[in-house]
């Protein structure tokens, strides 16, 4: 009795540690919905307005997804979502459920999602007089001796009854009624009940050998039950004493894991009497359940065995009743209490109530990913349960209440770090030694758009070559995004300029499914030698993220372009003519050819040749600067006029040329002159020759200008027919064999002169000698030019007539030094 107390005690201790952990969570009620229903209820009947009394909606019901949950897993009730209402889910037998308990509570938990709440709700099952008392044994047979004096106890069997409260049995009595005996019946304890029959006057066995009646039991319901058994009595001769047990009530504590077979205790009766009625035999008086029964007793020692293991989940203990009969009918009832000792036999259980997966990679820590409830069959510290998350960073278990544990977030999830997370929770008792559960949890993480691509380059560099095909193909772009599904999805565009709606450069085009880059029309390196674009690369996220990355375009140069050349020039009129002086030596600088050419790198390199000329011994062409220089001395027997033509050639693939046509006039008496070589001829050298020429064409002028003033107007027209583009001697005033040398000049000389002279002179004699413009460089020198051309500063011609000659009109060598 202390013992009962004091694990009464204990377990209103616990019930308060977990109503207090309770009241603390902040997603339950702190006090339990109660309802109470009768038990044998129908399926269907109405327990109560579950959501009205947890203050929520029906609508609410089927939005969060609100179900029911129990402990044990067993549901007794069904919640109507539509209507909110708790009703019965199957008939509910309360004696099935909570036994002889003086009270019947179901408890379970009404659970919602989004977000994660409960209710606890209470359902008390009020009994009902669904049970008659029940006798063990169908008939009981007593031997009582005649000499049995009044008063005389003999004691029965009571019947069971499985209702409690004013439903279980009441009274006792006898029918038809006997006037030799009465029922008696009553408690000596709380749980000692006793029932006997009492003489009521002395036996005469002459008068009556043998009693039949029956013993009723009857219940204190609305509409009473009644059980009966029948009741022999034989009258024997004396058998003055029954069976006096050594112990009215034996308590023996089993363990559980006990074998087969063994002995669980020994009961011992004693007979005061002799022979016959001093043989004692035992029997257990648990008729009705014999065949289900672990215990069996040995009718001759008294030993009670196991037949079959114990359990302490199934019972926590055994009452039987061992009768000991006389050999005379006497008999004696004795009560054995079997404690059954838990042994840590049993596992921890989880069950789980509730799991979300998967769980977006954004989820904010301290969300609830699963509910779940662990329990233990066992009792005492075997059933003490400890739950931990094993090698986990990024979850954690947190007591929700009494049993209940959550699994939620701690911190910040990415899937593209680790997708799925495998959680072991592990569950273990605090028996000796300790028994575990492990379950294992998957945890899907579903992607977020949170990565944008990002390119294999940081720049990309792509090359085309001019004169290109429409649309060519010349490279690709590729950029990568770590999300998954459409968040990695990623298309390509042409971002515009900052400021600009349309992309800059219209010639280049990008795939948007795979990244190729086109170039839309040909180009030409001459105009464009390189571009640049911005590429855009964009998820199909929501909302969608990009990046950018340059690409330059290189237009790489083709063999397009014939050189050009620019001296001399190839489209005056007349032919511009070179002077050589016949005392000219080998390597003299005669003219160099300019040229260029648009294209760039090897095909632009040019080298000249020479084509053709009247005399090809006597020209060289230098390979790399273009100079003409002359190969050997002039000689008497070369031509007076000399024609070349120079050939210049890129050096592309296949090479592209060009040719440039010039004259030269041989000149004899040239050699007082002493013109210095011009072979490796310097910028100072050219100068000083420079120099000479001015000073000398300055000193002709002045006297030209103080010749006469008669010829000023005939200066003036002839200046007008220069700049016409004229040779002012027509072919009146110079024999047809006069060979005229109008802007004659040479690249890089600074000065423009005219010179005339005979084709029949021997002497090589000047007709006249006129300084133009002395002073400026070649390129203020409009020589040849037309007539719509603007000049600065035209060449003016001088005729025969301006300057008296000797010697018939001409002008010796020798005269020209002197100048």
């Amino acid at each position: 009795r202390r013992r009962r107390r004091r694990r009464c005690a204990m377990a209103l201790a616990r019930q308060v540690l977990c109503l207090s952990a309770f009241l603390s969570l902040p997603h339950a009620r702190a006090e339990p919905i109660r309802y109470s229903v009768a038990e044998e209820a129908e399926s269907g009947s109405l327990v109560g307005q579950l959501a009205e009394d947890a203050g929520l909606t029906p609508a609410q019901l089927s939005a969060r997804r609100a179900r029911l949950v129990s402990e044990d897993g067993r549901q007794h009730f069904r919640l109507d979502r539509a209507s909110g209402r708790l009703v019965v889910a199957a008939r509910l037998d309360r004696e099935e459920l909570c036994g002889q308990s003086a009270t019947c509570m179901l408890p379970f938990e009404l659970l919602l999602s989004n977000p994660l709440q409960f209710f606890r709700v209470e359902v008390a099952l009020d009994d009902i007089n669904d049970h008659s008392p029940v006798f063990r044994e169908d008939r009981v047979s007593f031997r009582i001796p005649e000499t049995s004096d009044p008063g005389s106890r003999f004691p029965l069997e009571g019947a069971e009854d499985l209702d409690i409260g004013s439903n279980t049995i009441q009274t006792y009595n006898i029918s038809p009624d006997n006037e030799y005996f009465s029922v008696s019946y009553g408690s000596r304890s709380e749980d000692d009940k006793y029932v006997e029959l009492v003489l009521k006057k002395p036996l005469d066995r002459e008068e009556h050998a043998e009693m039949d009646f029956s013993l009723i039991a009857v219940d204190g319901g609305s509409s009473p039950r009644s059980g009966s058994t029948e009741v022999k009595i034989v009258i024997l001769d004396a058998n003055d004493n029954a069976p006096i047990f050594t112990q009215e009530m034996y308590t023996v504590k089993v363990l559980e894991n006990m074998p087969e077979g063994s002995v669980v205790l020994t009961v011992l009766a004693t007979d005061q009497d002799t022979g016959i009625n001093g043989d004692i035999k035992y029997q257990l008086s648990d008729a009705v359940r014999k065949e289900d029964s672990a215990f069996v007793i040995d009718p001759i020692t008294g030993e009670i065995k196991l037949t079959k293991p114990l359990d302490f989940e199934e019972a926590e203990h055994y009452e039987l009743r061992v009768r000991a009969t006389d050999g005379g009918g006497l008999s004696a009832i004795c009560k054995v209490l079997v404690e059954v000792v838990d042994v840590n036999d049993n596992a921890p259980e989880l069950v789980v109530s509730s799991f979300s997966s998967p769980l977006p990679e954004n989820t904010v820590p301290g969300t609830v990913v699963a509910l779940f409830a662990v329990r233990d069959r066992d009792s005492g510290a075997n059933g003490k349960i400890s739950c931990a998350l094993e090698d986990q960073l990024f979850f954690s278990l947190r007591p929700a209440y009494k049993n209940y544990y959550e699994l939620v977030t701690v911190s910040a999830l990415d899937r593209e770090e680790t997708p799925r997370y495998i959680l072991s929770v592990r569950a273990a008792d605090a028996g000796s030694p300790p028994l575990t559960t492990t379950q294992t949890f998957s945890v899907d993480i579903s992607d977020v758009n949170d990565n944008a691509p990002v390119f294999n380059q940081t720049s990309y560099t792509m090359y085309v070559r001019e004169n290109n095909v429409p649309t060519v193909f010349v490279g690709a772009v590729s950029a990568a995004d770590a999300d998954v599904g459409l968040n990695a999805k990623v298309t390509y565009s042409l971002a515009p300029e900052q400021g600009a709606e349309r992309p800059s450069c219209s010639c280049i085009s990008v795939n948007s499914e795979n990244g190729h880059v086109f170039v839309l029309r040909p180009l030409d390196y001459e105009h464009l030698r390189q571009t640049e674009v911005t590429v855009s690369a964009s998820d199909a996220g929501s909302p969608p993220l990009r990046a950018n990355v340059t690409v330059r375009l290189v237009v790489l140069d083709e063999n397009d372009n014939a050189p050009l050349v620019l001296y001399p020039a190839q489209d005056s009129s007349p032919a511009s003519s070179e002077l050589v002086p016949v005392s000219a030596e080998a390597g003299y600088l005669i003219s160099k050819v300019v040229a260029v050419d648009a294209d760039s790198g090897q095909n632009s390199w040019l080298s000249y040749h020479l084509l053709r000329a009247t005399d090809p011994g006597l020209f060289s062409v230098a390979l790399q600067s273009g100079e003409v220089r002359l190969r050997r001395p002039v000689t008497e027997r070369d031509s007076v006029k000399q024609k070349l033509l120079v050939l210049v050639r890129d050096n592309g693939k296949p090479p592209l040329s060009a040719t440039a046509a010039l004259s030269a006039l041989l000149l004899k008496d040239f050699s007082d002159v002493r013109l210095p070589h011009s072979s490796p001829a310097t910028e100072d050298q050219d100068g000083s020759l420079t120099t000479y020429l001015i000073i000398s064409l300055v000193f002709v002028s002045l006297l030209f200008l103080i010749s006469t003033a008669v010829f000023v107007a005939r200066k003036v027209c002839r200046r007008k027919q220069l700049k016409a583009g004229h040779v002012l001697y027509g072919a009146d005033n110079l024999q047809s064999g006069l060979a005229d040398a109008a802007a004659a000049g040479s690249l890089p000389r600074a000065y423009c002169y005219e010179i005339s002279l005979t084709t029949g002179s021997g002497n090589s004699e000047f007709k006249f000698l006129k300084p133009i413009l002395p002073s400026l460089p070649p390129q203020h020198c409009a020589v040849g030019q037309g007539p719509d051309e603007e000049q600065d500063f035209p060449c003016v011609p001088v005729s025969t007539e301006d300057m008296a000659p000797d010697n018939a009109g001409t002008l010796s060598a020798g005269q020209f030094s002197t100048l």
